[in-house]
């Protein structure tokens, strides 16, 4: 065969041919390889029908590359090199990161974890810059079409190629005007009250804590809906109204406003970060992953 053809050659041949030449010898090359003197001699034999050249002559009690073969040899090198970085996990660098990272959040999650991420985050990368989005009744397509890095939710996607972790737990609080009324007294007083609560759009869905009751048979009275926390607090203040909302609010956009217990059963709430599974592996990614998880640690 007259000339190289690439696709015969792999990272052992050129490796081997590498060896032989700095080792000027097969012996010495198969046990830096950690191949028989065999598997070594076989190798050079598929390089010269490659290669149409002799590689390695005799000389003396050893043998000596011909100026093809030591031509070749630094190109392997070369391209040993290249095989290696490729397979190699890319250097992060957070101090020499630009980018901007798209965080999908409510008003809980926006308020009780990005701002110490994002001073957490640009003390080491200050290169990066962050973009909040709603996340609404959030979907995998959210992820998926590139559109958002990570996710802050109490109910992932589930979807095979949405990867999420566990973050915290919180619990829900009946939120009121404590100027206007009292909290319910017992349970009977609660569902006799009238409500406020959250209805997400695109899609529409509600609450979990509200399918929740419903599924539990528990029937309330709401005289209005907003799409997202931020719109509960308005409605509340100087009205009668309760609000069954995840308690870790009152720290946030319902700061001001009175809480209680709920007198009525209620799950837990998990909170959850979700991102999609080509990011996975990502370094950048996985530095940004932990940060949120240290700050998550920390609330």
């Amino acid at each position: 065969m007259n000339g190289i053809d690439a696709f015969d050659l792999d990272g052992h041949l050129l490796a081997l041919l590498v060896a032989v030449h700095d080792t000027g010898s097969v012996t010495r090359a198969a046990e830096r390889l950690g191949l028989s003197q065999s598997a070594v001699s076989h190798g050079l034999d598929r390089l010269r029908a490659l290669t149409g050249d002799a590689l390695f002559v005799r000389s003396g009690r050893g043998i000596a590359p011909t100026p093809r073969a030591a031509e070749l040899a630094r190109r392997a090198e070369a391209l040993l090199d290249g095989l290696r970085g490729f397979a190699a996990p890319p250097r992060f660098e957070p101090a020499r990161w630009v980018a901007c990272v798209t965080v999908a959040a409510n008003d809980l999650q926006r308020d009780l974890l990005l701002p110490a991420w994002l001073r957490r985050v640009r003390a080491e990368a200050p290169g990066v810059t962050l973009r909040v989005i709603p996340s609404g009744a959030p979907r995998a397509e959210l992820l998926r079409d590139g559109g958002c890095d990570l996710l802050l939710t109490p109910r992932p996607p589930e979807a095979g190629d949405i990867v999420h972790r566990r973050l915290f737990d919180d619990g829900y609080a009946v939120f009121f005007d404590a100027a206007e009324r009292a909290a319910p007294a017992d349970a009977a007083e609660y569902l006799a009250s009238e409500h406020v609560s959250v209805l997400y759009e695109q899609p529409r869905r509600a609450l979990e804590i509200d399918d929740w009751l419903a599924a539990q048979g528990v029937s309330r009275r709401l005289v209005a809906t907003v799409p997202g926390f931020a719109g509960v607090a308005a409605l509340l203040q100087g009205g009668p109204w309760l609000a069954t909302l995840p308690s870790r609010l009152s720290g946030g956009v319902l700061r001001g406003l009175a809480s209680a217990p709920v007198p009525v059963p209620t799950p837990p709430l998990p909170m959850y970060l979700a991102w999609h599974a080509r990011q996975h592996a990502d370094p950048a990614m996985q530095w940004l992953r932990a940060r949120l998880l240290e700050v998550a640690a920390a609330v």
